[in-house]
């Protein structure tokens, strides 16, 4: 007989085996009696052992108690999107550009199926898994790791030896079909609604706040990629994922190494017929230089990196029978034509509604309530009707009229000045406030995290905001919204208590109202819903007038002289603060001690790194990675996140990978800290 604290290490051990033979594998050696008879011996030997039970325990993976909220986590590498092609010739252009910016050198693909799952980041540390996160916006993501223990294809321990002391696994939660499809017929049995997709029920589950309710639905995970890695290192995709299934962690078995783009194409090919065999939704493959360093080099934009794109495969069409037309209001007063059908299944989704875009499509396809119309979903994401089957047209279909007012306020609508949208001009339309609100409150915008649409909504129907203003009141009305107080509502709505809002959560919405006041004014200005004013002009207004007044006061010329700032852009800013709702707007926030003013960069100091290249890699010690490149563009510098020829210099903490190999490759000199610092004329972190 072995001591409690050896035969509780054999039982883990032989649990995990098992567990991955069963949920990674799909090829289980034992019967789930003998399974079972296993793991009850474990729990009794913890149960009599408490100081023995570890986080990494295969007795830990049920969840516990609610959360109460999700923590942000930043993603120290960001969690770009990958550009979307649908043809030959767009691949073989992508082909084309990498070929390009290696300069010739060679290289090869590796190209595996594209999940069609939620994305997630698993961050282990010394073997141990410590995280698991969203996307999120792909900078900032929501800690799920209470969730992502219940996964058993999940190790909580990586197996083997070998893993370095970080290793941060990107790749996609999703639910397979098989334990998809017999969960919902026990939803059926018990009188609940069926999840209408795969992908939809899995994003629910995974932002689900009791661990316990997923517990037992039988996600699973496949790796796709790396985040940040320390302690060890890689060089091709292939690599990486021969040492994932070493250590436990899933990935797909269909994944190929093609060493030219034919060999892609042919993949592509081969795998149309394949695709729809599999146990969960795909809708094409990610095809992505194999070698890492070569990525690197090739960097990213904004939004994309420029070393792999997504191949996808033309979006599904199905027929179904037009039962009405319903009409929407957005922020701006856009009043869009919806499509009201028979559920239809459509990649995976149960769909009712579809996008008619405006009227002047629906005149153009002459569409009627009663058609047989055809649907196919936009990118595999947004319903829309797309024609009708004229020779399936009963003989008492209707024609679709405009409407001749809001359909929310009832107030007038005008033609758009581009002869395509009907607006709604009525300021007190609650359809556009609620609308607008969300965009208020949104990450980038002033970023109001718990400002959620149901929240937002209640708040408008009770009275309590009638204005982006009020959100900063709420705080001496939190007795009345909570019920504490009888209700004193003077906006027309009926007051009360807001329904399933808490105190704790209520407060966390209070407390981050409080924090949004201090956002500089770039993001105000983009908070602001002035028409053709996004995040990126309205960061060119900030920078260049500096306070909402001098924005307010402007004249056309004034406005024009911004660049990248025309005469459309222009008129809209200038009609919005001559408008007495939108002076009233401004003026109600900076009463409200709203922050109108935007941050200057330094000016006039020294800047050293004028006119320099800069790549800042490895791990520094006096400041983040953020941090030491918005210095280098403080003082002048330009920063890159690929080492080339055109590279002044690269400054280099610890762990700093595959760019201090390329720097010196190229002959690119490199900088420690210190010797940055004393650079730049800083003196050096002690």
């Amino acid at each position: 007989m072995l001591p409690p604290e050896q035969e509780i290490i054999a039982l883990r051990e032989q649990i995990r085996h098992h567990d991955h033979l069963y949920y990674v594998e799909g090829r289980p050696v034992v019967s789930d009696r003998e399974y079972d008879r296993l793991f009850s011996r474990l729990k009794e030997l913890e149960t009599a052992h408490p100081e023995l039970v570890t986080p990494d325990s295969p007795t830990q993976r049920v969840g516990g108690e609610p959360l109460q909220d999700f923590a942000h986590v930043a993603h120290a590498v960001p969690m770009l999107s990958i550009d979307n092609t649908y043809n030959e010739a767009d691949v073989r252009k992508f082909d084309t550009q990498v070929a390009k910016g290696l300069e010739g050198e060679p290289y090869e693909y590796y190209v595996d199926p594209k999940v069609d799952g939620v994305s997630a980041s698993l961050r282990y540390e010394n073997g141990l898994l410590v995280l698991g996160a969203t996307r999120g916006d792909g900078r900032t993501g929501d800690d799920i790791t209470a969730n992502i223990r219940t996964i058993r294809a999940i190790p909580l321990r990586l197996r083997g030896t070998g893993w370095p002391g970080v290793l941060e696994v990107r790749g996609e939660v999703y639910w397979p079909r098989p334990d998809f499809d017999a969960h919902n017929e026990q939803r059926e049995n018990q009188g609940l609604e069926r999840f209408a997709n795969p992908r939809n029920a899995t994003a629910g589950s995974l932002k689900s706040l009791d661990p316990r309710v997923i517990a037992g639905r039988g996600l699973a995970f496949v790796a796709h990629g790396l985040g940040v890695v320390e302690g060890g290192a890689f060089t091709t995709t292939e690599e990486v994922f021969t040492a994932f299934q070493c250590w436990g962690i899933p990935t797909s078995p269909h994944g190929r190494v093609c060493r030219d783009i034919d060999a892609v194409l042919h993949f592509i090919a081969e795998w149309e017929r394949k695709r729809h065999e599999l146990e969960y939704e795909t809708d094409g493959l990610v095809i992505k230089v194999n070698r890492l360093d070569q990525r690197e080099r090739l960097g990213a934009t904004s939004r994309y990196p420029r070393w792999c794109i997504a191949y996808k495969y033309a979006a599904e069409q199905a027929e179904s029978r037009l039962l009405a037309v319903d009409f929407q209001v957005g922020k701006q007063g856009t009043i869009t034509p919806r499509a009201v059908m028979e559920p239809v299944q459509l990649s995976g989704t149960t769909v009712r509604h579809a996008s008619l875009h405006n009227f002047d499509q629906v005149e153009r396809l002459d569409i009627r309530i009663g058609d047989t119309v055809l649907v196919q979903k936009a990118g595999e994401i947004i319903p829309q009707v797309i024609g009708v089957v004229l020779e399936k047209r009963p003989p008492n279909a209707r024609k679709v009229l405009p409407p001749t007012h809001c359909p929310v306020c009832k107030g007038a609508v005008v033609k758009d000045e581009s002869g395509v949208y009907l607006r709604c001009i009525s300021p007190a339309c609650l359809a556009q406030l609620k609308e607008r609100l969300k965009h208020f409150c949104g990450r980038d915008q002033m970023d109001i995290e718990g400002a959620g649409e149901a929240l937002l909504d209640q708040l408008v129907d009770k009275g309590y905001v009638r204005q982006f203003a009020d959100l900063y009141s709420l705080s001496a009305r939190r007795g009345e919204i909570l019920g504490e107080v009888a209700a004193e509502s003077e906006s027309g709505g009926r007051g009360g208590r807001l329904e399933r809002v808490g105190p704790k959560s209520f407060d966390n919405l209070l407390v981050a109202i409080e924090q949004s006041k201090s956002r500089p004014l770039s993001r105000l200005l983009s908070a602001l819903n002035i028409r053709h004013v996004g995040k990126a002009t309205a960061e060119l207004i900030a920078a260049r007038f500096g306070d909402l007044q001098r924005v307010a006061e402007a004249s056309m010329e004034e406005l024009q002289q911004v660049e990248g700032v025309g005469p459309e852009v222009a008129g809209s800013v200038y009609q919005f603060f001559r408008d007495p709702a939108g002076r009233q707007t401004w003026l109600a926030l900076r009463d409200a001690g709203v922050n109108m003013t935007q941050p200057r960069a330094p000016t006039g100091g020294p800047q050293p790194l004028a006119g320099k290249t800069v790549v800042v890699t490895g791990v520094l010690s006096g400041f983040s990675r953020a941090e030491a490149e918005e210095l280098i563009k403080d003082l002048g510098g330009k920063v890159s996140s690929s080492v080339s020829r055109k590279t002044s210099f690269v400054v280099a903490g610890t762990d700093p990978g595959s760019k201090l190999e390329k720097a010196r490759e190229l002959g690119v000199v490199v900088l420690n800290e210190a010797e940055f610092l004393r650079m730049i004329g800083r003196e050096a972190p002690e």
